[in-house]
Parts: C-alpha cells; sequence; structure tokens
C-alpha cells in the first residue's frame, strides 16, 4: 500500500512540473515588469524575532536602459568623457 501511494506521489508531482512547463512555454516573457517612466518602490523588511531587524527601501528604474546605466562605472560612462574634453 505504501509503494501505491508514492508512485501516486510521484505521477501527481511530475504532472504538475508538466503542467507549470507548458503554461511556461505557452506564454514567453511573462517575466518582470513593463518598461516605462518613473520607479518601482521596493523594500525589504527582515525581523530577526528578537527585537533587532531592518527595513529597506529603494528606488528601481522603470526603463532598462536607465536601469543598465546605474551598472556602468563612473569613469566610463558619457558624462565623464564630456567632462575630460
Amino acid at each position: 500500500m505504501d509503494i501505491f501511494v508514492l508512485i501516486a506521489l510521484a505521477l501527481v508531482i511530475a504532472m504538475i512540473v508538466a503542467l507549470a512547463m507548458l503554461e511556461q512555454r505557452r506564454h514567453p516573457g511573462r517575466r518582470g515588469s513593463e518598461p516605462g517612466k518613473g520607479y518601482h518602490h521596493l523594500k525589504s523588511d527582515y525581523q530577526s524575532g528578537v527585537g533587532g531587524g531592518n527595513v529597506k527601501t529603494w528606488k528601481v528604474p522603470r526603463d532598462p536602459q536607465e536601469y543598465a546605466r546605474q551598472f556602468v562605472p563612473h569613469s566610463k560612462s558619457n558624462a565623464s568623457k564630456d567632462a575630460d574634453q
């Protein structure tokens, strides 16, 4: 009886995984958010449970190009090249 339960559970899990993969293939690229103007406001809230904790917020640009520019070192950006000339 126990082996039957294990096999049935394995089949249910396999079916769930197969359905999830099929859904992902049917609608590719639905991750993330739509580009646009303005910012996303993200908040991280961590509480240790003994009185300590940390709350942090971030502003992340919705524009993909502006987001990518945040990772370019200042010495490599166009602004620093214009200042040198």
